[in-house]
């Protein structure tokens, strides 16, 4: 899967593609890997020693040995098991670190892919399915990378070793012994054919709820006002019962395998001293069996593990699945020349929905101010997102200084347009920080000044000015004083056309009027495209377009529009309570 599905969600990686990334991933740190696998290659081999010096020490009794013998075998079995045991530690810490490197190189990662996405793809696989992505899925890759993975990898070189030596000491009692061990393969084999399905069910469950928790929680006060509790109750609960049914079918899975492996260790040890009574070779019945007995060991961290690394593998399918949403095509090779705004014949629908615009022409000239009014729902804000490149026409064009905005790259395109909505983020950090992100270079007077320009008079009135720590743990900021941050960022952007979408719509009407006209005197000379239900903004503007129904239906000056006596005429009358 390369594209965003159908239903809006995130790509999930295929298994070939999570193959290909592992690999990857492993040629990053191919030393590192290497002295893995020589460690704990080395930690195998020691841990042989014992079980065969056993079957000496028994075969050597037998034959008349003496104390002395037998005593420096058995300090053999010692300093094979102390080897064993330091060879087996490098290894785990070696393992460890290379899950760490690795585990660091997928957040990196990630990030940058989440990042790079697109503001629409986001917004229609929701901020809960991103947001589990890029804690709860990484979290579990990474515990498999820094404890399942070398805790298995070594296990499993263990676990060949001994079975080469096996067949080595008895090839008879190794394959009849291997043979015993088949219920374990057929039982894993089993699972692993549904846990893959199960958990990425697990995983979309767990996404899905997290959406649920995520909106009900954000739109808290909205649910009191039109009380909507019974139905969010409803919804979270239903959510709650499908992650319920999804967690309880992986765990179907496991009460299977895990019985089935436990009878599987006894097994080839009886058939071995069973087969090796009637074969009367004592001392390879009893190595063999050691053997067999030992094997239980690292076959046991396997399927312990083997869990988490099926969880593990699910969650770096839906990882690596951020990096393959289909990329809005750049190419960077033209530069706009001059200011205007042209949108011609252009329609748009959101994803498996019918077209909210329809056939929508308009040209904005440099300097101009415009403003854009209408009902709800007249399809002010699509076009909104549009012009600023949120989002791409399905057929027409938008296009700014005669180039396609959908053909800029996003930092080409910021220095053009930019987007103001009533949405406004704050990030943790200073007040400093939060205005840097706009301009790195400004200076504390210029912050000063954008901040005088958007009436912002609190930030000398907190603890540390601009050096006053936000968000958690730190000063938190109103609704409206998010907004007025917001904008302070807008014009140390300095783009030259800027489209506000109710950007004003948190603060009280007196402080948005002022706050409206600091603006325009900062944004002087540079294009304004305000979005807005107070036609208090339409007044001052330029010119006026009307929007109903996905179209443009008037367009001309206030006083021209208020003359025609048209929709803008009855919607100022409405305004004004006649």
């Amino acid at each position: 899967m390369t594209a965003q599905s159908e239903t809006g969600r995130l790509p999930i990686a295929e298994p070939a593609e999570v193959r290909r990334a592992a690999v990857r991933l492993v040629r990053q740190d191919g030393r590192a890997f290497v002295g893995l696998l020589a460690l704990a290659g080395l930690a195998a081999v020691a841990g042989l020693g014992s079980p065969w010096l056993l079957g000496r020490i028994i075969d050597d009794v037998k034959h008349g040995a003496g104390a002395g013998h037998v005593d420096r075998l058995a300090l053999g079995i010692l300093c094979f098991a102390l080897a064993q045991l330091l060879l087996g530690r490098f290894a785990r810490y070696a393992g460890h670190r290379f899950g760490e490197r690795t585990l660091a190189r997928i957040r990196e990662q990630f990030v940058e892919r989440a990042l790079a996405l697109p503001a629409s793809v986001v917004e229609r696989a929701g901020a809960g399915d991103l947001m589990t992505r890029g804690t709860a899925d990484v979290t579990t890759v990474g515990t498999a990378l820094r404890d399942a993975g070398p805790e298995v990898f070594v296990a499993l070189v263990q676990a060949v070793f001994i079975l080469a030596a096996m067949l080595a000491v008895n090839v008879l009692l190794g394959l009849f012994g291997v043979l015993c061990l088949s219920g374990i393969w057929f039982a894993t084999r089993w699972y692993l054919r549904r846990a893959q399905a199960g958990y990425l069910a697990e995983g979309a469950a767990t996404s899905a709820l997290a959406e649920v928790l995520g909106s009900t929680a954000a739109g808290a006060r909205t649910v009191e006002a039109l009380s909507l509790q019974d139905r969010r109750i409803a919804a979270t609960a239903e959510a709650i019962e499908r992650s319920r049914l999804t967690r309880t079918h992986t765990l179907n899975l496991r009460t299977v395998l895990f019985p089935v492996v436990e009878f599987s260790y006894i097994a080839p040890v009886a058939g071995v001293l069973l087969l090796g009574g009637a074969l009367g070779d004592t001392t390879a019945v009893i190595t063999c069996a050691l053997y067999f007995w030992k094997l239980a060991e690292p076959l046991d961290r396997v399927l312990f593990w083997i869990e988490q690394l099926q969880r593990s593998n699910a969650s770096f399918a839906r990882v690596e699945g951020v990096g393959q949403v289909d990329a809005p095509v750049v190419t960077g090779s033209e530069q706009p020349v001059g200011g205007r705004i042209d949108v011609v014949g252009v329609r748009y629908a959101y994803q498996g929905e019918r077209d909210v615009l329809h056939g929508v022409d308009l040209t904005v000239r440099p300097g101009e101010r415009l403003a854009v009014v209408g009902p709800s729902g007249a399809g002010k804000s699509t076009l909104g997102r549009l012009l600023a490149g949120a989002e791409a026409p399905r057929t027409g064009r938008v296009t700014v200084g005669q180039v396609p905005v959908a053909e800029l790259d996003p930092a080409q395109l910021r220095r053009h347009v930019v987007l103001v909505s009533q949405e406004h983020h704050v990030f943790l950090g200073t007040v400093r920080d939060n205005l840097l992100i706009a301009a790195p270079g400004a200076t504390d007077r210029e912050l000063h000044a954008v901040l005088a320009a958007v009436d912002v008079d609190w930030v000398d009135e907190l603890p540390d000015g601009l050096d006053t720590e936000l968000g958690s743990g730190g000063h938190r900021l109103d609704a409206q004083q998010a907004q007025q941050l917001a904008l302070a960022r807008v014009v140390l952007a300095d783009p030259h056309t800027l489209i506000l979408d109710e950007a004003t719509s948190l603060l009280d009407p007196t402080t948005a009027r002022h706050t409206e006209r600091s603006l325009a005197a900062v944004l002087k000379g540079r294009t304004v495209i305000a979005i807005a239900h107070r036609l208090h903004t339409a007044h001052d503007a330029d010119r006026v377009a009307v929007m109903d129904g996905g179209r443009i239906t008037e367009l001309g000056s206030h006083t021209e529009l208020l003359a025609a006596g048209g929709g803008y005429a009855a919607l100022w009358k409405s305004w004004h309570g006649a």
